[in-house]
């Protein structure tokens, strides 16, 4: 069903000009985002990257290029620790981002800005005002 998945995105993106979107809660190791950084695509990782046994999941947010890569909270499911089994809420995600950060070596507020401009690119909003 990936494969498939896949294609039909490529197909998508290939049948106009600027088509691009978000591969959404991503879960899968590093071995396929070659095929994902192929297409005009984010990739949105959210709570599973913070759960012990993600280290796969943890290996592909590493690899993930900065500019295209989301951090999701997936509200109200996928929530991160400490407070998995819980309901999940929007501030959760910088347990998200302290884990990517991590991972990434790399500071957290570096990581933030970087994954903000990311999402503002994609989705075509405009610049956050200083403040």
């Amino acid at each position: 069903a990936y494969a498939d998945a896949l294609a039909m995105i490529g197909e998508w993106c290939a049948a106009g000009p600027h088509r691009r979107g978000v591969i959404h809660a991503y879960s899968g190791g590093p071995e396929r985002l070659d095929q994902i950084m192929a297409l005009p695509f984010c990739v949105g990782i959210g709570g599973p990257v913070t759960f012990p046994k993600s280290e796969d999941l943890r290996q592909a947010a590493a690899r993930v290029p900065l500019e295209r890569l989301l951090v999701e909270t997936d509200c109200p499911y996928l929530t991160p620790q400490p407070y998995r089994g819980r309901r999940n809420e929007p501030a959760y995600v910088r347990y998200v981002v302290e884990e990517i950060a991590r991972v990434r070596g790399m500071a957290v507020d570096t990581l933030a800005r970087a994954t903000a401009e990311a999402a503002r690119r994609l989705f075509e909003l405009p610049p956050a005002e200083a403040g």
